[in-house]
């Protein structure tokens, strides 16, 4: 018998069923349907709950990263949650490997430029990072997710304002942003798959689910974090000296020391980039992302994101479009 794609595939679908209460992008919905991290993270959720989308819209994620870890800013980052009335219901440890990363931001990374990539091993990769479940004590009129976004502020840091998450941590750079967010409420399930484990999942959705206050549980977890990574200064004009002072000595005459020379051959030299090395010289890993994630491009010019995030008003106008007996929290 001849096999027949057309006929293969007829009636059959690439995957399950992401519903517009849980995101406003139609490509995100075929996207998803079909993501094994989605599709894992849902499927453990309908086992415990029978409402699915009511949980993806009132909780949110926060992940702090390692650079927020070595700033010492996750105490300051959980006070300003319960500022902001949000109640941390689940609180674990990941570690961000190489393949996490890109699975993180798979649909966004089209974007980055092969600094911002090898910036972001050189740190990612470098210390454990926590994540954080939260839920608003008095639910938003957008999804959680949407609402913690807007509150965290943007990644550009000239663009942060008083009050947002990232300017009370400290504004560095594009890339050393210190948190990230899930955008929106698919998003949550797909990351929560892609950070953890079905066993560790099954942990974090029944606390969750529980409603419980784990902020204890998340400062234990900081401490933790905290005692097991050196404290680092993510300032640029200190790091750009060291990193002078580092490539002189193993350089010598000839040494870079504009800002930019600096940072190409620091990052060079930290991943043998094209076979480049200086000798054994200690050319420190997170001065070359301070200044690295300063002066080097982060972004390819002309492109977008294949899937984005929406704000408060998108949400807001999206959910006011769906049909009246749509299942919304």
């Amino acid at each position: 018998m001849t096999y027949d794609p057309d006929r293969a595939h007829r009636g059959a679908t690439h995957g399950i069923a992401v519903p517009p209460e849980l995101t406003c992008h139609p490509a995100k919905q075929c996207l998803y349907g079909a993501d094994t991290y989605y599709q894992e993270a849902h499927g453990q959720l309908a086992g415990l709950t029978g409402d699915i989308t009511g949980f993806a819209h009132r909780h949110a994620a926060l992940l702090l990263k390692p650079d927020a870890v070595v700033a010492r800013r996750l105490e300051a980052a959980v006070q300003w949650l319960g500022e902001r009335r949000f109640r941390i219901v689940g609180a674990a440890v990941t570690h961000l490997t190489r393949t996490m990363i890109r699975a993180l931001w798979y649909f966004q990374w089209n974007l980055a430029t092969p600094h911002r990539r090898r910036l972001a091993a050189l740190f990612l990769e470098d210390a454990d990072a926590l994540v954080l479940i939260v839920r608003p004590e008095r639910a938003p009129d957008v999804p959680a997710t949407v609402e913690l976004t807007r509150l965290k502020g943007p990644t550009d840091p000239d663009a942060r304002v008083p009050g947002q998450l990232r300017h009370r941590l400290g504004r560095y750079s594009y890339l050393l942003n210190l948190v990230h967010t899930p955008d929106e409420p698919a998003d949550l399930l797909r990351e929560l798959a892609v950070h953890f484990d079905e066993t560790e999942r099954h942990r974090l959705l029944t606390h969750a689910l529980a409603g419980e206050d784990r902020t204890t549980h998340a400062l234990e977890l900081a401490d933790r974090l905290h005692a097991a990574t050196k404290p680092r200064d993510l300032d640029f004009e200190p790091a750009l000296d060291r990193l002078r002072r580092d490539l002189a000595r193993a350089l010598g005459p000839g040494t870079p020391t504009d800002p930019y020379g600096v940072a190409e051959a620091a990052l060079r030299h930290r991943l043998k980039v094209d076979g480049a090395d200086f000798g054994g010289a200690d050319i420190d890993r997170w001065d070359t992302v301070v200044v690295g994630s300063a002066v080097l491009p982060m972004r390819q010019p002309g492109r977008v994101p294949v899937l984005d995030g929406a704000g408060p008003g998108t949400w807001r106008r999206h959910l006011a479009a769906l049909p009246h007996n749509s299942s919304t929290p």
